[in-house]
């Protein structure tokens, strides 16, 4: 079978690769005819693990090909995912104008039938509104069919949540359609995927709602964390009894300053916006964008009062990426807490294995470095934000020499506070108490 994906960003090329792997004949189509001529010779433009070779295994076996060339890809395709951006406007609501321009663009080029489904994350009506598209922009009447098939890609581990997935949903009114988006995932029968197979207003729907809780459970451990710290708890102790019970599970109740990246920030603010248009108040969502932007605020207090204030100091930091395994710096909060103490006269050094370029970018006062222990040369602390694998494992003599001060800021909860202590440093995490090296409490 043959298919086409519109848009070749994280999502697209992700999903284009692994249809690709699942033996079907994909073209990718997108109107950056740079990118598009980088990805024809196996060049992927962010950094996902796996995805370069998986791109480059699509392109040796003659399955995964790329074009600029709107016609070619819907004249080819029995089925067509649009997986274009839906950034943000000003009032948190999802701007479908690049969803939209797809839907004219397939609509002139269509001679037959097809299945026409959305992987980009939009919001309830999304659906019905592409249908009108079409058949506003047909040249002439042509059948087919609309089809919701959210995405639900962890950045880090995108290409394992394609080919194993926890679910797949598909929303649709048509048997149809169905049938044929059952075909496109028929590998995944084997290893008995369960398959959500609802109304389209639905299947757009939990996309939103999976995001939304899954934020509200990040900001609902960092209040926790918080109150952890006033009253002397341990938050690490009190999330694992928590996720110890079934019926709230362990994952996503790790404190730290914050979640990032291009979907919860992005997917809470829309929520939002649909419940107003709708004549409902989104409290518990409201509530936990206001927490996550606070909880940056906090990070950089807690660093101030570690430093003894900022101004004139210099900090190494550890991260960038809002996640480790990508170079995503969308709403990341450790670039935004370097920008923070950046603004507050502090001089930064800092080391990201995949995001130094971007971030070097967007912030160039930073002092980009080889490693992490360049970034801790000379520093008065350090400060880890992304918890890569490679900074799990620190020389911490080495580190130790590199620092003005043995002081170690983590706010991703990395290390263990006695284990800190007693290698000398000043050890400060996320609710936890702060660990002395003096004494060891």
């Amino acid at each position: 079978m043959q298919i086409s994906i519109i848009g070749t960003g994280y999502v697209g090329l992700v999903t284009g690769a692994c249809f690709a792997e699942f033996g079907l004949n994909v073209i990718c189509m997108d109107t950056d005819a740079k990118r598009i001529g980088k990805l024809e010779k196996g060049d992927v433009p962010f950094y996902e693990p796996g995805l370069t070779e998986l791109v480059n295994k699509g392109i040796r076996e003659n399955r995964l090909t790329f074009t600029t060339d709107i016609a070619k890809a819907v004249d080819k395709a029995l089925a067509i995912f649009i997986a274009v951006g839906t950034p943000s406007r000003p009032d948190g609501s999802a701007d479908l104008s690049y969803v939209e321009d797809v839907g004219r663009g397939i609509a002139k080029h269509m001679t037959g039938y097809k299945v026409i489904a959305t992987k980009s994350t939009v919001p309830v009506g999304t659906g019905e509104k592409i249908r009108e598209v079409i058949r506003a922009h047909q040249p002439a009447p042509c059948r087919f069919d609309i089809v919701s098939n959210p995405e639900f890609l962890r950045e880090g581990s995108a290409i394992e949540d394609f080919l194993r997935p926890n679910r797949v949903v598909i929303g649709a009114d048509s048997a149809e359609a169905i049938a044929v988006m059952k075909d496109l995932y028929r590998p995944l029968y084997l290893i008995e995927t369960p398959f959500v197979v609802t109304d389209i207003a639905s299947a757009e729907m939990i996309k939103y709602a999976s995001n939304a809780f899954l934020a509200t459970k990040i900001s609902f451990i960092n209040e926790i964390a918080n109150l952890c710290e006033k009253v002397g708890a341990d938050v690490q102790v009190v999330s694992k009894a928590m996720g110890l019970d079934h019926r709230i599970g362990a994952k996503f109740l790790h404190a730290g300053p914050g979640f990032g990246g291009s979907c919860f920030p992005k997917d809470l603010a829309a929520l939002i916006q649909i419940g107003e248009r709708a004549g409902l108040d989104m409290q518990i969502a409201a509530a936990a964008a206001r927490v996550n932007e606070r909880q940056r605020q906090q990070m950089v207090g807690k660093i101030r009062d570690a430093m003894d204030g900022l101004k004139g100091k210099t900090i190494g930091l550890l991260g960038l990426s809002f996640k480790p395994n990508t170079n995503d710096l969308r709403e990341s909060p450790a670039l935004a807490i370097a920008e923070q103490l950046l603004a507050e006269g502090c001089a930064v050094r800092v080391y990201d294995p995949e995001a130094m370029e971007e971030g070097s970018a967007l912030l160039p006062k930073m002092t980009p470095c080889a490693d992490a222990y360049d970034a801790v040369r000379g520093a008065d602390g350090l400060v880890l934000l992304t918890e890569w694998n490679q900074f799990r494992n620190l020389d911490f003599e080495r580190v130790k020499k590199a620092l003005r001060r043995p002081l170690f800021i983590d706010l991703r909860n990395v290390y263990e506070p006695d284990r800190m202590a007693a290698l000398g440093f000043h050890y400060v995490s996320v609710g936890r108490p702060t660990r002395n090296p003096n004494t060891g409490a």
